[in-house]
Order: C-alpha cells, then structure tokens, then sequence
C-alpha cells in the first residue's frame, strides 16, 4: 500500500491554516490546500504494514473507552495507495463505500484512525485524514458526484427522526436500498448538530446543503420545522410507516447546579452555538438574534469539541477576554504507560480554538484542575464573575473522585460563561412518548446488532442508543441500523 519506502522518503505534511489573527475575522474554513504531488507524495508514506489496525475500529480489550481505528471501517490503504498512483476516480469509489460523507468526517473526525496508524507507533502518522478531504472535494469540483436514484422502489416507507450524522446516513442507504424515506427535523434546516452544533469555520454549511441536495435528487423526502413529539405524534409516525428510525441525539446537556446558576449570562455551550450559526446563515449576524460575547469577559466550562468550538465563536464576536476550565489535570505531552498505541493518544494538543486564542491573547486559554463554586452577579441578577477552587485528584469523603483544596478560592470576572460539560442522553418527549425501554444510562435501549428498541418496527440509531459521541460514530450508527431495518422489511439485505 503507497510506496514501500515512501515513510522513508517523505515527511507527514499537513496544508497550512490561515492565520489565527486573520481568520478570526470572519467565518470561513481556515483550513488551505496542498497540491496533488504533494499529496500523492503524503499518500506514498502509508506503509505495507501487514496488519493495518487504521480501519479496524474495534474496541480494545483494554480500560480504555476509545475504539482502535476508524468506526466506519474506511479502506484506508487502499485509497491511500489509489491517491499515490494518482487514481483519484478510483479513490473516490472506495471512499464511498464506507462513508456516505467524506467531506464532513473529512474535516471534523479527530482521526482515530491516525491514532492507531502502524507507521504512527515510532513515526509521525500518514495524514489519513487530509488525503480524505481531498479525494471527495477534488470529486465535487471534478463533477464525479452527482445524484444516483435507486433503479427500483420496494414500496416500502420509512420515517427517519432526526437529520443529524446518523439520521443523514441512516436515510442515504434506505434510499439506496429502494425504499421511500422521509426525514424529520424539527430545525428549519438540515444536518443536525452537523448544522448547528458545528461552526461555519470548521465545516461550512453549503457542503451540508450540497448534499442534501443530491439526497432530494435521489428520492429522499425532507420535512423541516417539524418536531415529532409536538408537532406530530410519534405514534402517528408508526401507523403511517413500514418502519420508524429515531436518530434524535442526546441532547440533554450536563448542567451545574450551583449558587448564581439563575443569573443573566450562563448559557449552554449548544444554545450559544446553534443561534450563532442560525443567525449567521438568516443575516450574516445582522439581526442580532445571538448570544454575543463582544466586549465581555468569556470563560468557558470544559473540554472537548463543543468547549473548542465556544472559544473560536466568542474570539469571532470580539470578546474581551477567554478563558476555558476543565477540572480534569492537563494532559500529557506524550503518551502514557497507561495509554499505549494503538488507542487514541490522550495527549496534549492546540487546537484551533485555542490556537487562536493564543494568538490573540498570548497563550493558551485553558486552565486544569479547577472547580466552579459559585457565579456572582451585579446585584441586579446579571453575572459579573465566578469563583473557583483547585481540586485534587484524590478520593473525597463523599465518593467524588476528587477534592476540592482549602484556601485556593479564586474570583475570576466573566459576563459570560458557557457550559460545555457534556451531555446526560436523550431528550424525554419520544421516549416518554412511546414507552421506550430505557437503558441505565437513559439511552433508548436497542439491540448492539439489529439496532430494534422494545416495540416492533422501530430502531434507534447513533447518540439516541449509545449516548454522546464522535461524527464518525454516528455515521455508522447510521448506515447499520438502515442495514437491519432493510433486513426486517424486506427478510433479507444487500447493505454493506
């Protein structure tokens, strides 16, 4: 696979981003291109490796919770090699044989994948992720992809609940296998959390509607501003339809119960996002129908993507100062005993958001092992700051997994503050709704291999039944519960 000494003869080479303090002007992709040679060249360094564990996407028998690999099992050599010998059509085929979206995994996957790369285990990682984008959006600019409608209807109907990566997916192959598929999204667009939980600048929005568009072409029906559960019953949707697919998330968001959590400025990290990018798409910001951090001191509340995202939107609106707490200890800057090729490497790494951040302010904006006691306001019921306590990793007497330290309170100003601190599972109304069987975590309870819930003719799929987790997850989340749900309406499948 690539050439067997092109590891030795080139170096790992990403494109150059724009600059932190330019890009932060506007909404745009930040991220450049290289030119084919280049590519080709970086697409040579995939190894023969005998055992390539970049596609396996299993999970280690080990503490870890992270998988080995890609989730959706991309023929990652093989389309490494077909870029090599510059068979760029040919990529293109094997790309979408395992993921409907390459342009979307593309650019918000955080590459597990690379994580598990042989070459990876002494050398600086093939740039799987790079070669990925660059096959799909020289495909779109090539005009290779273009609407592929099925050559025959089962005549068979299925309602997909939700437009986010697993629904998109779930929907894509339903379609393909002959069925008649209609989407539901209670937002006025769709994509989801891939429309409004992501910022332009990391994945911009045409290329959502761009496919969207092709999937119309090819049959599928899209209902917007529609939330089942409300708007429509969800039982009306199982009366209606051959089968019901719910991809609905897990949109309910960890809160912090603490003194002052009532005062004018503590926002859920989604809400700050999902209004910026809705006002941004209705007005480019002109109706000011967003939460902005212009002028004011922002502070984030934990990690992740999400809490990334929180920083790179609030430098973009103007703010006057950021900041980014996590109570968990700073990571590493190499591996671990404990966290061994090849899982993914817990390490410590700038991204984007705090690349810029760095750039405006002078350094990175996150701050470990801290605590959030309590927020303060201005008297009036408007946030003013928070105070904090450094904690310790040590077993409290009350179960925690840590401590708080005495005498390390710290008042910090901050009319702004986000929560970014993950999320608790599924919103209540369709499960309530239906009488879902629920797991212990509060995920609706399907099975781990024909993705059924506890009343017949109903799936779940993605976030919903595995709680929050990666894009690329969700997308084979997606194209495994069309798989089965092919499989009970018709006895049999060809879904890959």
């Amino acid at each position: 696979m690539g050439k067997p000494t092109g590891f030795l003869e080139h170096d790992r080479q990403l494109p150059a981003d724009r600059d932190p303090q330019e890009r932060i002007k506007d909404y745009d992709e930040f991220h450049l291109h290289l030119d084919t040679q280049t590519l080709q060249d970086q697409g040579a360094r995939c190894m023969d490796c005998g055992i390539p564990f970049c596609h396996t996407g299993q999970t280690l028998p080990t503490n870890s919770p992270f998988a080995s690999g890609c989730p959706i099992n991309n023929l990652i050599p093989e389309w490494n090699d077909l870029v090599y010998r510059g068979q760029w059509h040919e990529a293109l085929d094997r790309l979408h044989k395992t993921n409907n979206f390459p342009e979307f995994t593309g650019r918000v996957c955080p590459a597990p994948c690379e994580g598990s790369c042989v070459l990876g285990m002494n050398e600086p990682a093939v740039t799987i992720k790079n070669i990925e984008v660059s096959i799909v959006d020289r495909a779109w600019d090539e005009g290779w992809i273009t609407p592929q409608p099925p050559s025959k209807r089962t005549g068979k109907t299925v309602a997909v609940v939700g437009s986010g990566p697993a629904g998109l997916s779930a929907a894509a192959q339903l379609n393909k296998a002959g069925h008649r598929v209609t989407v539901y999204e209670r937002s006025d667009r769709i994509g989801g959390l891939l429309m409004y939980g992501i910022p332009n600048m990391k994945l911009d929005k045409d290329l959502i509607q761009r496919r969207v568009d092709q999937m119309e072409a090819e049959g599928v029906a899209f209902v917007t501003n529609t939330e089942v559960g409300a708007d429509i019953e969800a039982q009306t949707l199982i009366d209606d339809f051959d089968a019901v697919v719910l991809c609905i998330g897990a949109l309910k968001p960890r809160d912090l119960p603490i003194p002052g959590r009532e005062f004018n400025g503590v926002h859920q990290a989604l809400d700050f996002l999902h209004a910026n990018t809705k006002s941004l798409l209705d007005s480019k910001l002109a109706n000011g129908d967003y939460i902005s951090a212009k002028d004011k001191n922002v502070i984030v509340l934990g990690g992740g993507d999400t809490g990334t995202d929180c920083v790179a939107t609030s430098l973009r609106h103007g703010c006057k100062s950021l900041f980014q707490f996590d109570i968990i200890p700073e990571p590493p800057a190499e591996r671990t005993a404990g966290n061994p090729w090849p899982e993914w490497p817990k390490v410590y790494k700038l991204d984007y958001g705090q690349e810029e951040a760095a750039a405006v302010f002078g350094d990175d904006p996150r701050k470990y092992l801290l605590s959030t006691m309590k927020f303060l306001d201005d008297g009036a019921g408007n946030l003013k700051g928070l105070v904090t306590q450094q904690v310790e990793w040590v077993k409290a007497e009350d179960g925690r997994p840590f401590r708080e330290v005495p005498g390390t309170e710290t008042e910090w100003p901050a009319e702004l503050v986000l929560l970014s601190m993950g999320w608790l599972g599924p919103q209540d109304t369709i499960p309530e709704q239906l009488g879902l069987e629920r797991d212990p975590r509060s995920n609706v309870k399907a099975g781990e291999n024909d993705y059924a819930t506890s009343i017949d003719g109903v799936f779940a799929a993605g976030d919903v039944r595995r709680g929050m987790s990666l894009v690329v997850w969700a997308f084979k989340e997606g194209r495994g519960v069309a798989r089965e749900v092919d499989r009970y309406l018709m006895g049999a499948t060809q879904l890959p």
